[in-house]
């Protein structure tokens, strides 16, 4: 077919034109164009010369499908909100991998705020990326406090929020893995790092480790227990709490950290301290990111499937906004226990951390 100048101006390559002209150019109606260039359903009923025609000639003259006029049409603008503590954090930046894999298939666009961890922070982010018209919103180990007034899914967390749906690991589960494992080593004098009030699991997966402890009877020593302080996704989290409990002079073979990150810090103190991780310390994380199977020791730690709880949050949310199905409060991911070389049976001549 011989190629016509378009009504009203030259036919050259890379001049954007309209939907309309595109249509006289091609003698075809603008609806099918548009069902071909936005692979719309009912798009495998045009031939496909037909199709093969249309792309041909969107690339010749620069068309692309009017995002503004669709997100009109339909009143929905294609992209979600996701907050975040940090944009380095290993734990967010896997979840957010599962997030985006599943939303790029959907042909929908995320928008992405870092509130590290500041109640301010989240709010304003909340409210500034509503202004934006997203559909809903993915948090991502965010402390929210009330209701927004669109579909909310959070991976982590446990506060009953009405129009929120969580997306969490069974903390029952991976306390009873992370404790039977070092129960059956042998370990009995353990000790525990506790989550900061500004992370969404803590309070959660400290009760759950605490009626694990019971039922094994073993005994958690107030000495024993430390409490995270510091708001930062880097070694530094467990650096200070484990150099906190040698200081303390009480002796323990075991310690449960918080996530993987805490223990990679915690081994680093008992070692400027002169102890041996698994020898004298067994010491256990919790998350298993992409550097934990490398560090040295490779981290033993309770296994969350990150990517997977990603791509989980962002297809119920897709479904919240599409009305296509209704979903429980609460979702729940099963851990896995990766036992690696951090923890062994406890040594009956423990080394004694040396004193200046």
């Amino acid at each position: 077919m011989a190629k016509r100048a378009i009504s009203g101006t030259e036919s050259q390559p890379g001049q954007p034109i309209g939907l309309r002209t595109l249509g006289e150019y091609l003698n075809l109606s603008p609806a099918t164009i548009s069902l071909v260039l936005n692979n719309a359903p009912g798009v495998r009923s045009i031939p496909q010369q037909t199709r093969d025609r249309v792309r041909e000639a969107a690339a010749r003259f620069d068309y692309r499908p009017s995002f503004y006029a669709r997100s009109l049409r339909k009143r929905q603008s294609y992209s979600v909100g996701v907050l975040m503590p940090e944009l380095s954090d290993s734990y967010a930046t896997q979840v957010l991998a599962g997030v985006e894999e599943f939303l790029l298939e959907e042909g929908y666009f995320y928008l992405i705020a870092s509130h590290r961890r500041k109640p301010d922070l989240i709010e304003e982010y909340s409210n500034l990326l509503m202004d934006r018209s997203v559909e809903g919103f993915i948090l991502v180990d965010t402390v929210l406090k009330h209701s927004l007034k669109l579909p909310v899914v959070a991976v982590a967390g446990h506060r009953k929020i009405e129009g929120v749906t969580y997306v969490v690991l069974d903390q029952r589960r991976a306390a009873e893995l992370t404790l039977r494992h070092l129960y059956q080593l042998g370990h009995r004098k353990i000790a525990f790092m506790r989550g900061g009030s500004h992370s969404s699991d803590a309070d959660d997966r400290w009760e759950c480790l605490m009626a694990v402890a019971r039922e094994l009877k073993l005994e958690v020593a107030p000495k024993l227990t430390v409490q995270l302080q510091l708001r930062v996704s880097t070694p530094e989290l467990g650096y200070g709490p484990a150099s906190q409990l040698l200081d303390s002079g009480v002796h323990f073979t075991a310690l449960v950290c918080y996530d993987d990150l805490a223990a990679i810090g915690a081994i680093r103190a008992f070692m400027d301290h002169g102890l041996r991780v698994p020898e004298d310390i067994s010491v256990v994380g919790f998350d298993d990111i992409q550097g934990a199977s490398y560090h040295n020791p490779s981290l033993t730690t309770i296994r969350q499937p990150l990517q997977q709880m990603g791509v989980v949050a962002a297809r119920i949310l897709l479904q919240r906004i599409r009305g296509q199905a209704t979903f429980s409060d609460t979702v729940s991911i099963m851990p896995e226990l990766v036992i690696r070389e951090s923890t062994c049976p406890p040594s009956p001549r423990r080394a004694r951390r040396k004193r200046s």
